[in-house]
């Protein structure tokens, strides 16, 4: 592995990558972002097609390891960007996109034309356009829509960053990392209540292997050192199991008795990728018992991404929930937590029966 430092839509971004990982496959992977679509993978249709350090590059040829000290935007950095507007405008205007699985990176290029050949011709901006492919519209909205947005003088820009995450604590922020979740990114929430005071409980979370160890499929591979984590993730869903290997930042906040929790991980068989956070909050109950809020944002990609949806995480994530109330409880009454798998079978073969059942339906 290598550790690169680049800007990514204006966000420091540092990470270990293998050598052999492509700018594409780092953006899409592990920081989200799939607006850099990956087509022939050899530089050759332009679908990947992103913007490093002011010109447009292929993403999917460019190795990550290259792209250290770069400033790399991708079609999500300009969401607000008033030129990009005007293409996107023009685009629909001369119905210039159909699939739209080139757009990406033919707004991308388009981006740059208007910039820097005001007076560019025809001929000219079919030869600049080149390096795009389109299956589906022949070339003529693509090459009308950027010459009507030639010559015109460009608006003011104001940027803001594609993605952000607002965090409720007063704890600094994790160094690693300074991309947050992406802003569509699946959330759900979970509640508990446990027999013994806010303070007791607090204690425990307090203890960062001690709250691993209550956590089902959750094993720590060093210790912990100024918040910073270093573990494994082992899931099974019927047949299939993976073990998502990574690091997160706990920041805690005693005086409010809340905490986040921001990871990442990768399962090297698959190749899925889970980036995530989790907002927790322990507050005083009735009876002398203690609520526990929790809140968690997810974003999983790859092969395991079709377990993303919200029926199964959500019905996954109120037996976790319960099984991690049940060890704290037993941690609190001094005896040993019961160390269990992350497993949904049932769920497993519910899904396929759902399946078999609308197969049936439409026979």
């Amino acid at each position: 592995m290598k550790p690169i430092s680049l800007t990514v839509n204006g966000e420091a971004v540092t990470a270990n990558v293998a050598p052999r990982t492509s700018l594409a496959d780092f953006l899409r992977e592990e920081l989200l972002l799939t607006g850099a679509h990956l087509g022939c993978e050899q530089g050759v249709c332009g679908a990947c097609t992103v913007m490093i350090d002011g010109a447009p590059a292929r993403s999917c040829i460019a190795l990550a390891v290259t792209c250290t000290g770069a400033d790399v935007r991708t079609i999500e950095a300009f969401d607000d960007d008033p030129r990009m507007g005007q293409l996107r405008a023009a685009f629909t205007r001369e119905h210039a996109l159909q699939c739209g699985y080139c757009t990406p990176g033919m707004l991308i290029s388009s981006y740059d034309i208007v910039n820097r050949l005001p007076e560019a011709d025809e001929a000219r901006v079919r030869e600049e356009l080149s390096g795009n492919l389109c299956r589906c519209t022949g070339y003529v909205g693509i090459v009308r829509a950027v010459r009507s947005c030639l010559g015109e003088a460009p608006p003011t820009m104001q940027v803001e960053p594609a993605f952000k995450v607002e965090r409720d604590i007063a704890a600094p922020q994790a160094a690693p990392s300074a991309v947050g979740m992406p802003s569509d990114a699946a959330k759900l929430q979970q509640s508990f209540t446990v027999a013994h005071p806010a303070d007791a409980v607090w204690a425990v979370f307090q203890d960062i292997e001690a709250v691993a160890a209550c956590m089902p499929g959750v094993s720590l591979t060093v210790p912990p050192s100024n918040g910073h984590v270093e573990g494994q993730v082992a899931v099974k869903l019927g047949p299939i199991a993976a073990a998502f290997a990574g690091t997160a930042q706990v920041d805690l906040d005693d005086a409010r008795r809340r905490g986040v929790v921001s990871g990442q991980g990768r399962d090297g068989g698959s190749g899925s990728s889970v980036r995530g956070e989790v907002a927790f909050t322990v507050a005083d109950g009735a009876d002398g018992k203690t609520q526990v809020d929790v809140t968690v944002a997810y974003a999983l990609t790859g092969a395991l991404g079709q377990f993303a949806r919200g029926g199964i995480v959500n019905d996954l994530a109120s037996r976790l929930t319960a099984d991690f109330a049940n060890n704290l409880q037993a941690r609190l009454e001094g005896r040993e937590a019961e160390k269990t798998e992350i497993a949904g079978g049932s769920l497993f073969f519910s899904m396929l029966w759902s399946f078999i059942k609308r197969l049936v339906g439409r026979a």
